[in-house]
């Protein structure tokens, strides 16, 4: 059994104090793109996963499934690794997926979910259909409903890596991160009622000069996708975006998408 995983934006991302559980508290609008690595899951003697050698979460994903039987499992990589456009929690949750739907008694979708979260924060997002609006840890889900009607650009710049998520968290608490967290999140509110991407707050975990850069190239809206240090604009047009993209295409890694619903 076959499909595709997904990479994701962070349309906005509000962070706030740690919780009683350590995680910090936070805020996140996920939005499904159509950059996508394929999963084929099936069912073998013993689990083995080719096409990636580095992954661990699918093979964590598998692995609390706790089925009788392990799992043959091949990955078609397209999305770029610790970039901040969640590919390893979308192979995982397909993986998830797929091989539930293999299982002679399935789990049940909060199940599933359950499981989903106990591999990472943004994993249970790819289980759902459209754009999505996270809280507590990034696990807890309600449906969106938001603008679909633009083009994304993705730049991942040339000899950028994303620092480990702890240090990330550590470098926000240390510049007082979370203080504001309220206004913010009720600044995100106001923005997904009135439907206006362009007025959603800015990341609060990573910035980056090129959204400036693509906010002058025409995007609407531009901000660093997760930790970093992928990039995104949203444009109104292809044919902005394209213009756009050819101003970065020799300063790194560039995708034009679109908005997908469902993996």
């Amino acid at each position: 059994m076959t499909g595709p995983a997904h990479a994701k934006i962070n349309l906005a991302l509000v962070v706030g104090p740690l919780r009683p559980d350590g995680k910090h508290e936070l805020v996140t609008v996920y939005q499904r793109v159509d950059l996508v690595d394929d999963i084929t899951v099936e069912p073998a003697a013993s689990t083995d996963v080719e096409g990636f050698p580095e992954d661990t979460l699918v093979r964590a994903a598998l692995a609390a499934l706790d089925a009788p039987h392990g799992w043959r499992v091949r990955i078609e990589k397209r999305i770029p690794v610790a970039a901040g456009l969640g590919g390893g929690s979308s192979d995982a949750a397909t993986a998830l997926r797929l091989a539930n739907a293999q299982l002679d008694e399935p789990h049940r979708p909060a199940e599933l979910h359950e499981l989903a979260a106990g591999i990472g924060a943004d994993v249970p997002f790819f289980l759902y259909e459209g754009p999505q609006l996270g809280t507590g840890d990034g696990t807890t889900l309600a449906p969106l409903e938001l603008p679909q009607d633009f083009v994304v650009l993705l730049v991942l710049p040339d000899a950028e890596t994303k620092p480990s998520t702890g240090q990330v968290y550590a470098d926000f608490d240390a510049r007082r991160g979370p203080v504001g967290f309220d206004a913010r999140v009720a600044a995100l509110e106001r923005a997904l009622a009135a439907g206006d991407l362009a007025a959603l707050p800015p990341n609060d975990l990573a910035s980056s000069p090129l959204a400036e850069e693509l906010r002058g190239l025409g995007a609407f809206r531009a901000d660093v996708s997760g930790a970093g240090p992928t990039v995104y604009g949203l444009f109104e047009s292809e044919g902005r975006a394209r213009d756009a993209a050819a101003v970065f295409d020799r300063r790194g890694r560039v995708w034009i998408t679109k908005p997908a619903w469902y993996g």
